[in-house]
């Protein structure tokens, strides 16, 4: 049964991977497991059978749900933009009082943290603004192995920070719908560069975050909850 219940997490913390707007690491947050996730891949080898029962349903689930909603997200974003991008903003600002209560059962609001939430505000919507300057948008033959590296890396801070959208990421690229063509069609020379990077950013950032929840973990989830509402202002955006 907990097998199960972990794969089904799993399977919507996958699919936070490709719908636009939607945060992994929320997802994690919400299911209140994103703090034993740090620990169980950072830590695995500490206690490796431990670490894989806990990781492995969750994991299976996660490559269900990229692959499952790959094929049907690219349909529907498309076909449907602005119902889809309307039903993401809904889900966006549902994860606000999940946060709101995990913060303040643990403290009480204190108005230095004010100015956390409001810098990681301005960033999300900076990255609008630069989102519309830059538009930048890519043929997969004109795509490099280099650049799809670099892409992924910036895609695994989407990934493990909780917040921040990889798709908003990727949408700042110009990859994104690339990246989702190449799920839905399972276009390796796209997925492999992508997925290398995701594993090296990923380590990285996990580490990162995990220093910052350990040390200064009231400001970062209201840096968390800034970009949670930031990432709104890219759907807005006309495709």
């Amino acid at each position: 049964m907990l097998f199960l219940k972990n794969c089904i997490k799993g399977i919507f913390i996958g699919a936070g991977a490709i719908l636009p707007g939607i945060s992994s690491g929320v997802l994690c947050v919400i299911f209140g497991i994103y703090e034993n996730l740090l620990d169980s891949i950072l830590n695995f080898f500490q206690d490796i059978k431990k670490n894989l029962k806990f990781l492995f349903p969750i994991i299976l689930g996660c490559f269900l749900g990229v692959f499952l909603f790959g094929n049907i997200l690219n349909y529907i974003f498309y076909k449907f933009p602005i119902q889809t991008k309307a039903i993401f903003i809904v889900l966006i600002l549902s994860n606000i009082p999940s946060f709101l209560r995990q913060i303040h059962s643990e403290t009480i609001f204190q108005w230095q943290y004010f100015s956390f939430f409001l810098i990681a505000l301005l960033i999300g919507i900076g990255s609008v603004f630069l989102e519309n300057a830059l538009q930048l948008s890519y043929a997969i033959e004109n795509i490099s192995f280099w650049y799809l590296l670099f892409c992924g890396i910036c895609m695994s801070a989407g990934v493990i920070i909780p917040g921040v959208s990889s798709t908003v990421i990727l949408m700042l690229l110009g990859i994104y719908s690339t990246y989702l063509s190449s799920i839905s069609s399972l276009f390796l020379p796209v997925l492999i560069p992508l997925g290398i990077g995701l594993i090296i950013g990923s380590l990285f950032f996990m580490k990162l975050t995990k220093f910052l929840l350990s040390n200064y973990r009231f400001p970062t989830f209201y840096a968390i909850l800034g970009f949670s509402i930031g990432s709104i202002f890219i759907l807005l955006l006309p495709s």
